[in-house]
């Protein structure tokens, strides 16, 4: 007798391009159905890695989109020519955002003068495609919604992914409108367990899943793997954690969140009935 299938989610935000999946891109979008992640949105952070995310994405159309962006550490080499490409590539069909896109004050490896400039420009692309936004906000809130803000009237949808702020950050988001993304960062008892008591504020319709693979593996993952390797097939962990947090069971949080990222993305219909064959080349 075989159990229930798992709950069917969708992860929003998996750098599945990453170098660290080309030996096993195919085994690790396998185990991810198996544990009931059935849909990607693959990340792209700078102009040849949107390319790549786009080329998995055309691989496997019902399973995946891709984004369109120059993240905050690569802003600097967001020159013209850069941002010409960048701008064809988001007009791909099977481009679902433009982003990942936002400040990070934490490292500037660029700095914070070429990255709000480096944003602005992609809240114009995302404005002028009227493509939903994914964004990133690292020790940068301030300036982060000064942007958003001097931009609402014309804003379209947009998630600010991997959401690690506090409540009354939290608080700023959703009143501007934005959805949120949560990682494995609440997994984590080291800097994320604040989460747990501020994920509740978020209205069912404005939550959405994701993993941010191959970086922040849940940390309470028991037993732990004994790589170091995020991968989608974790992110059940998350939304458990998620939901507990909620006082939700994990079958609703996956309906909800699943039904707001597949609407935000314009991901296609799943047949929850059973997996999909396609997988990455």
């Amino acid at each position: 007798m075989t159990g229930a299938a798992p709950p069917v989610l969708v992860d929003i935000g998996i750098n599945l391009a990453h170098d660290s999946y080309d030996s096993d891109r195919e085994a690790v979008v396998r185990r991810a159905l198996a544990a009931g992640v059935r849909q990607f949105v693959v990340t792209g952070a700078s102009v040849p890695g949107t390319r790549s995310a786009l080329a998995l994405a055309e691989a496997a159309p019902s399973l995946m989109r891709a984004t369109a962006g120059c993240h905050p550490h690569h802003a600097i080499d967001l020159d013209a020519a850069a941002f010409e490409s960048l701008a064809a590539l988001a007009a791909h069909p099977l481009c679902a955002a433009v982003g990942e896109c936002g400040l990070d004050y934490h490292r500037n490896f660029s700095s914070p003068a070429e990255q709000r400039a480096a944003f602005e420009r992609q809240l114009g692309l995302a404005i002028g495609l009227r493509k939903p936004l994914f964004l990133h906000c690292r020790d940068a809130h301030r300036d982060f919604m000064a942007l958003l803000r001097a931009h609402a009237a014309d804003l379209p949808p947009a998630v600010l992914h991997c959401f690690t702020g506090t409540g009354d950050e939290l608080d700023e988001c959703l009143a501007q409108g934005l959805h949120i993304g949560i990682t494995g960062w609440i997994c984590d008892e080291r800097r994320g367990l604040h989460l747990r008591d501020i994920v509740g504020r978020i209205p069912a319709g404005r939550l959405m899943m994701e993993t941010d693979g191959p970086y922040l593996l849940p940390r309470d993952l028991d037993p732990k793997p004994a790589s170091r390797r995020n991968e989608p097939m974790y992110l059940p962990q998350v939304a458990r954690a998620v939901a507990g947090a909620r006082g939700e069971d994990l079958a609703t949080l996956a309906t909800h969140t699943t039904r707001t990222a597949q609407a935000f993305f314009g991901l296609p219909p799943l047949d929850v009935g059973c997996p999909h064959p396609e997988t990455t080349p």
